[in-house]
């Protein structure tokens, strides 16, 4: 029985390997070579600290040319202010020591309150900023003449790292950005036609479910690689700006296809011919081999669908018992293509060559993005407290190796602030740091000191990074071997004359190892991040924009809307994606809340025009109010008000009147908030927090 249980252990251990791609090997190498190529450059020029320059090849090193440039670009940016801080701080504070000490975290507490708030790339730069102003002001504690050198030297080797990194990750079979969007935005439009397929003809719920994860994983790191792609090439900045409306068109196929699964249509004949081609299209999409190599087609035949399904059905059609029901689904089925062929549409933009410049008046509006102040408060607060209180110990104690414990915890309290899960994400780099320690040990006190010179530390130095770098080439790893990679170059302080010295070298791998468990421990204990507050900041301010909608006078245009919503739609993915049902009810949710939002500018757009009865706009007036007061006021748990009951009887009563055109779309409108908020109850009543 025991080795029947180890069989198969072994065999789910290996079924969940992955051997590494030529595209993995090519990182790997290519990777190694630079940061070689750094080191030996390091040395030519007789930098200081010229493990900085191999370290900052890994610190930057991504599989795609476009994430590397922009890693290295902003790194240099926070690397450079950084320098001018610590000699600024330096200059004035540096006679006394609680003083600087204090200015330091300070510093690293506003830089990580800045980073917070912005995205990657930049947000990196800015948490950068402020640790780089530590590592490089507590050398020279003591000595402020030094500062400038140690600015200078730092900002020399980082530089160096990066332009190694750079060149090599695009002159050596580069793999760019611009291709792997529309690579993954492909995939992407696949997967949805796949999923459509399976919702409209009522496939497996399971299958169905995990298909709804991968899409929304897949359309977050689409819009993460957005801003690489923009600065791996000037040309594509015009085609990158709106990749993000294109995720939202993705998104609202997935909850209308979603939709349409959950609300099973009824047997009728106005709606099984739209139904019915809807299946056949995104069959054949998805079946097709090379089916996105000419989208003409597919928008031509989603054109007419979405034509056939707005037409309002003949009163003399049957329609079921439920004729306002059937217009319902028959316009979310007209969502759904209008959405699919606005995704294909992207995906055409996104090929397309930009031949000249915008003409004046033509640009793109601006993007409005989600800022959460709470959360960026707490992050710089943290930071701040925790270096400040190590710095302290290592000023009272007077501890020499202290200094590493203090930019250590400067460093992961800052970089990992607003992660999702920062202390699993500190763990991750812990072990990795930690099993770097006897990989540096054996090949910077034993084999190169007996061994001296380049060509036996590449010897040495290859096999081991190299299975590294593989590693941070899969998403599984990347963490733990990145951190092993960046902490072993640290750990083996590479110099052309190495020698036995294990003294110094355990007492600062300690003081590593202890400042990375005291980030962790700060985690943990000083205001700890819970995601889960986070989601519902976000899920509140999504319920406040639609409360505005209701009752704000100025109607907004559709694409400003849906600018902010998918926003917060992007940064409440990593918060929930890993959270199973209940994160995918959020999800879920926040995707229904846009299409809440839209139907809401319907009914404004329509309580306006001519061609509705008073009595028709006031009672729409009237249920706006009922929706705001509910999205802002009810608790999860609390006794539902009216708000449903209240569009549907509104429908009815329009169903009723045997109105025709945009009466009856009014109809839907509602139907369609009434559905949503019953599909996703808590998402749409306001937390108790």
């Amino acid at each position: 029985m025991t080795w029947v249980r180890l069989k198969g252990y072994f065999e789910a251990s290996l079924a969940g390997l992955t051997l590494p791609t030529r595209s993995d090997w090519i990182f790997a190498l290519r990777t190694v070579s630079a940061g070689l190529i750094a080191l030996l450059a390091a040395y030519a020029l007789k930098l200081d600290h010229p493990q900085w320059a191999m370290m900052t090849v890994f610190i930057v090193a991504q599989p795609v040319a476009g994430m590397v440039l922009a890693k290295g670009f902003y790194r240099l940016l926070g690397t450079l202010a950084g320098g001018v801080a610590a000699i600024g701080i330096t200059t004035v504070f540096g006679t006394n020591p609680w003083l600087l000490v204090t200015v330091l975290a300070v510093w690293i507490g506003i830089c990580t309150l800045v980073s917070s708030l912005l995205r990657n790339p930049e947000a990196y730069g800015a948490a950068l900023a402020g640790y780089t102003a530590m590592i490089i002001g507590l050398p020279a504690f003591g000595q402020p003449h030094l500062v400038v050198d140690l600015a200078v030297a730092r900002c020399a080797e980082i530089a160096l790292g990066i332009v190694c990194a750079g060149l090599t990750s695009r002159l050596i079979l580069p793999k760019l950005a611009s291709d792997a969007i529309i690579s993954r935005l492909k995939r992407c439009i696949l997967d949805l036609a796949t999923y459509a397929g399976g919702a409209f003809s009522g496939g497996d719920p399971a299958t169905l479910s995990g298909l709804h994860r991968k899409l929304v994983a897949d359309t977050q790191t689409l819009g993460e690689m957005r801003a690489y792609a923009r600065l791996e090439a000037p040309s594509f900045a015009p085609r990158a700006h709106p990749v993000r409306r294109t995720i939202g068109q993705l998104l609202s196929a997935l909850s209308a296809a979603r939709a349409l699964h959950s609300h099973a249509a009824p047997k009728n004949a106005a709606l099984i011919p739209v139904r019915g081609e809807l299946h056949t299209l995104v069959s054949e999409l998805a079946a097709k081999p090379g089916a996105l190599d000419d989208t003409a087609p597919w928008v031509a035949r989603l054109d007419a669908i979405s034509a056939k399904a707005r037409q309002m059905p003949d009163a003399s059609t049957d329609q079921g018992d439920d004729r306002v029901g059937t217009i319902t689904r028959l316009t979310i089925a007209a969502d759904f293509a209008e959405a699919l062929k606005q995704a294909l549409r992207g995906l055409d933009a996104l090929r397309a060559p930009v031949t000249r410049r915008p003409r004046p008046g033509s640009r793109q509006p601006a993007l409005v993005v989600h800022r959460d102040y709470p959360g960026a408060v707490r992050n710089a607060i943290r930071a701040a407290l925790a270096t400040l209180l190590v710095a302290a110990f290592w000023l009272t104690t007077k501890w020499s190796e202290a200094a590493g414990t203090v930019i250590l915890v400067a460093v992961v309290s800052s970089l990992f602030a607003s992660r999702p899960d920062p202390v699993q994400v500190s763990w991750g780099f812990f072990k990795g740091t930690l099993l770097a320690l006897p990989f540096a040990f054996l090949v910077g006190q034993i084999a190169l000191p007996a061994l001296p010179g380049f060509g036996w530390f590449t010897l040495f130095v290859v096999p081991i990074l190299v299975p590294a770098a593989l590693a941070m080439a899969n998403p599984r790893y990347v963490g733990v071997a990145t951190a092993f990679a960046i902490n072993f170059l640290a750990f083996l302080s590479p110099h052309q004359a190495m020698t036995y010295d294990p003294g110094p070298f355990l007492a600062g791998s300690a003081s590593i190892l202890v400042g990375i468990l005291l980030a962790i421990g700060v985690f943990i204990i000083v205001l700890p991040a819970d995601p889960w507050l986070a989601a519902n900041r976000i899920v509140r301010a999504m319920r406040e924009d639609l409360a505005r909608l209701c009752l704000h006078e100025r109607v907004p245009r559709r694409s400003a809307f849906e600018s902010l919503a998918y926003d917060r739609i992007n940064q409440l993915m990593p918060l929930v994606q890993n959270s199973g049902r209940t994160g995918e009810a959020v999800l879920g949710g926040g995707v229904a809340a846009v299409t809440v939002g839209l139907e809401i500018l319907r009914l404004r757009g329509a309580s306006r025009s001519h061609s509705i009865p008073p009595e028709t706009a006031l009672s729409i007036a009237n249920f706006l109010r009922g929706l705001a007061r509910e999205l802002l006021f009810r608790a999860p748990g609390d006794p539902r008000t009216s708000t449903v009951a209240v569009a549907r009887h509104y429908a009815a009563g329009i169903a009723q009147r045997n109105a025709t055109g945009e009466l009856l779309q009014v109809a839907a409108s509602l139907r369609i908030i009434a559905a949503a908020m019953e599909d996703f109850p808590d998402f749409f009543a306001r937390d108790k927090a």
